[in-house]
């Protein structure tokens, strides 16, 4: 079986679910399809709002949430990052170079997404991009090699990935998809082991 999985590299609720995809996805022997995609364009074809533009009790309760989140999976998040939120083109074309060479991409999305919230790092810059993947110990000159020399193909491949998200009723990330049916949040991971079961 496959989970489809919509992700945003900037997604605090994406970073959180990874690790627990990843491990859920190993007990069912399933293959995870990672698939970033343009949360902006995605949240203006469905209807969301960017975060600075919700109501202010949208925005506290969100940060409620996460706190809770964050004790109970024992993380200590930096609820308000500093390049938040970074262009994350170049990091979601590493992640997808890496898919294309049959590389753990799940493993590098999440990584990307633990640089961010609990590293207070920018994913938007080369070099600090470089650093995450040469610490997943894969080949990091290679890889950003073959994303920037094919920037516009991963850019296009993110775009087909928001478009078959918009086709398939997603509207916010992480949304896992297992057969026919969607499950927003990291929060419903219990539903995607019990889909795959």
């Amino acid at each position: 079986m496959t989970v489809t999985y919509y992700v945003a590299l900037n997604s605090p609720w994406s970073f959180l679910g990874g690790p627990r995809l990843a491990t859920l996805a190993a007990r069912a022997d399933a293959a995870v399809d990672v698939r970033p995609l343009d949360i902006g364009r995605l949240f203006q074809a469905t209807g969301g709002l960017p975060l600075p533009q919700r109501p202010k009790s949208r925005q506290d309760y969100r940060l409620w949430e996460l706190t809770r989140w964050s004790r109970r999976l024992g993380l200590t998040l930096v609820l308000h990052p500093d390049a938040f939120p970074c262009d994350e083109r170049l990091a979601a074309a590493c992640v997808l170079a890496l898919k294309a060479q049959g590389g753990d991409a799940l493993d590098l999305a999440t990584r990307l997404g633990g640089a961010l919230w609990v590293d207070n790092r920018d994913v938007g810059q080369r070099a600090v991009v470089e650093s995450i993947i040469a610490a997943a110990g894969l080949d990091a000159p290679a890889l950003l090699a073959e994303a920037e020399a094919q920037a516009d193909r991963w850019e296009g491949e993110r775009q087909a990935h928001t478009d078959a998200a918009i086709a398939a009723g997603v509207f916010g990330v992480p949304t896992y998809i297992v057969g026919e049916e969607p499950f927003w949040g990291q929060d419903r991971l219990d539903f995607v082991a019990e889909a795959l079961a």
